[in-house]
């Protein structure tokens, strides 16, 4: 029996409004796609935004903030881009997976403690600077934490089987959550997550982005535990 030529992967429209990212990701990653840059190198763009964003949070001032905020969603719509031009170009790997969950992770712990940095400096009060430290240790636990759970998950469908050549689960499925306390942790692990360059942009436009340091100081903390809820990593946008 002959089979016809493999079909190009084509990144399906979005279904649901949020998250909104994916929404411009939809439209940019065709772009992305007819261009010599490979998914590695269009996370390595997109972790020099968030570093970009992360540096301009350190100036404290209304007009860098907001371009910061501008460069966080750059880095958020290429981080969406870079899996489905993987697919698209057909380089998936697991070092692409594992290099992306690390460029999340520095350009979110580089975004508060640079933010922490800004407000400080600008008010003169040095509590903002440990609320910035406070939520990136936080980040930081987070991610050491989700790289025991991911290699326990990938053990568990290796032997399985579950697989398809290109590293993914071969059935994929979301699961959407029922009770109010899951809707509870997937809002705050997934949907906000997925948007926050919105919530940043937002804030920067009426100068309010120092509210993001109290508010990661003790989100960050629940983030990271949130993940010792059964079934909580099953639960993604």
């Amino acid at each position: 029996m002959t089979t016809g030529p493999k079909q190009p992967y084509v990144p399906p429209p979005p279904k649901t409004l949020f998250p909104l990212v994916r929404h411009l990701s939809f439209f940019m990653t065709p772009l992305l796609a007819k261009t010599p840059i490979s998914a590695n190198q269009t996370t390595t763009i997109s972790m020099l935004s968030g570093l970009g964003c992360a540096w301009a949070m350190t100036r404290g001032s209304w007009a860098m903030e907001t371009a910061g905020g501008v460069m966080l969603v750059l880095c958020y719509i290429l981080d969406n881009c870079d899996g489905e031009i993987a697919r698209i170009k057909d380089q998936c790997s697991t070092f692409g997976m594992h290099y992306d969950s690390f460029v999340d992770f520095i350009v979110h712990v580089g975004f508060f403690a640079g933010l922490g940095v800004g407000v400080a400096g600008s008010t003169g009060q040095e509590a903002w600077l440990w609320m910035g430290m406070a939520a990136a240790a936080g980040g930081t636990v987070n991610y050491v934490i989700s790289l025991f759970f991911a290699a326990k998950t990938r053990r568990k469908h290796e032997d399985a089987g579950d697989y398809d050549p290109t590293g993914r689960l071969a059935a994929e499925k979301p699961v959407t959550p029922e009770k109010w306390q899951e809707w509870a942790v997937f809002i705050l692990r997934e949907l906000s997550r997925a948007d926050f360059c919105f919530i940043v942009l937002g804030l920067a436009l009426f100068d309010l982005t120092w509210v993001l340091l109290p508010a990661g100081a003790v989100g960050a903390q629940v983030y990271w535990a949130a993940l010792f809820i059964r079934n909580v990593n099953e639960f993604h946008v």
